[in-house]
């Protein structure tokens, strides 16, 4: 928080009940001349019909400075015009999901996130519906909040669906008519077991801060486990191989986006490894089929190689998070003298699980009779908990310290 003060420069700082010491240490080493304004308070004595003149803005001026997640590091301070907050709307959420003023949102994504900020404030806003928003953190709220409110379109990681579907029982979910998923891999096995719950197709959507929201996907009616889509309208998806020419038809490479949004990184050199001849490069390995789909790998950066062969550990953890005693893993590469780098998984055993060395062994045969041989986790570690970023991302430098 610290950093992000102080870079994007707060001059005024809004705080729910709970949250003002916290905020306020912040702001002492941060942004010493900030004001922090209780929200409710304030609503409490202003005048209920006070004036107030609309300020004359510009499409192409600066609306919000949006922070990456930091997974990878620094947060980046990304700057997204008027334009790009409408952009985002009349993009995915139009064509995607299609809303209207009957649609009601709910989801987990922070809105100071841009997943959370278009899932739960920008949409019930455009398309005139309304937000349910979970007073707590956690599974239960989420599901209790579509149950009490009748949401119709839910918003979450692949992790918060496989918590509601441990609790789906309890819940009545039947008022749901669109489930997105985002912000990390959505593996074929939650995929799966969603539409069998629910009988809805979920949607996935691979998307950046640096973009504001999502870019690819495919609406629900098209969906399938395993891939993610085409590029949203307004939008085209390219693939880019190493030296920067551009892959036509079948294959993989790195993915590359252009449309209405674009990075704008705020005094940030990483800006030129993000964009490269006009695309916005992400990071992210794809793949595109012949029909045109695309389908996550991996991260660029995150691409395991060992012994010369190259290895997805998203591939694996889809394996591995379709068995039974897995509630939830993480795969990386880490270092060995004679490999190079080996396949390490961390992993969240599921409730009534064998004992870590019993598991342990089950894992690695049960992905040796799945995978390629030189796929399968030689290490395994156990964690009670992933470390993860605020809006829910796997903090994958964070696995390769000790725990």
């Amino acid at each position: 928080l610290v950093p992000i003060l102080a870079k994007a420069r707060v001059t005024v700082a809004l705080c729910e009940p709970g949250l003002e010491a916290e905020l306020a240490t912040a702001i002492a080493e941060a942004a010493p001349t900030a004001i922090l304004l209780d929200l409710n308070a304030a609503a409490q004595t202003s005048p209920v019909h006070q004036p107030f003149a609309a300020v004359a803005t510009r499409a192409d001026d600066i609306a919000l400075i949006a922070f990456t997640s930091g997974t990878t590091g620094t947060p980046k301070a990304a700057l997204h015009f008027h334009r790009d907050i409408l952009a985002m709307a009349d993009s995915f959420a139009r064509h995607i999901l299609v809303p209207g003023p009957a649609s009601i949102f709910t989801g987990t994504p922070p809105i100071a996130f841009t997943f959370g900020l278009g899932a739960l404030l920008v949409f019930p806003l455009r398309f005139r519906g309304a937000a349910s928003i979970p007073d707590m953190a956690g599974p239960d709220a989420l599901a209790h909040a579509v149950q009490r409110h009748r949401a119709t379109h839910i918003f979450t990681s692949p992790t918060g669906y496989r918590a509601i579907l441990a609790r789906r029982a309890h819940y009545d979910l039947t008022s749901l008519r669109a489930s997105v998923s985002a912000g990390e891999h959505l593996n074929p096995a939650t995929w799966n077991a969603w539409h069998e719950a629910t009988g809805l197709n979920m949607i996935e959507g691979i998307g950046a801060t640096e973009m504001i929201h999502i870019f690819v996907s495919a609406p629900a009616a098209d969906a399938r486990p395993g891939r993610i889509g085409r590029a949203v309208p307004g939008y085209t998806a390219a693939l880019m191989a190493a030296d920067g020419s551009l892959i036509e038809g079948a294959g993989e490479g790195r993915l590359a986006v252009r449309g209405p949004t674009g990075c704008r990184y705020m005094s940030d050199p990483r800006q030129a490894d993000y964009v490269v001849d006009g695309w916005n490069v992400t990071g992210d390995l794809f793949r595109r089929d012949a029909e045109g789909w695309l389908s996550y790998v991996a991260r660029a950066d995150e691409m395991i190689v060992s012994s010369g062969y190259n290895i997805s550990g998203a591939e694996i953890e889809a394996v591995l998070t379709a068995h039974p005693h897995v509630h939830e893993c993480a795969v990386l590469g880490v270092p060995d003298a004679e490999r190079g780098q080996i396949v390490k998984a961390v992993i969240v055993a599921a409730a009534h699980a064998p004992e870590p060395a019993l598991l342990a062994k089950a894992l690695q045969d049960h992905a040796k009779a799945v995978l390629a041989p030189y796929k399968y986790p030689r290490l395994i570690e156990f964690r009670t908990t992933l470390p993860r970023t605020p809006n829910g991302k796997v903090q994958r430098h964070a696995l390769r310290t000790a725990p």
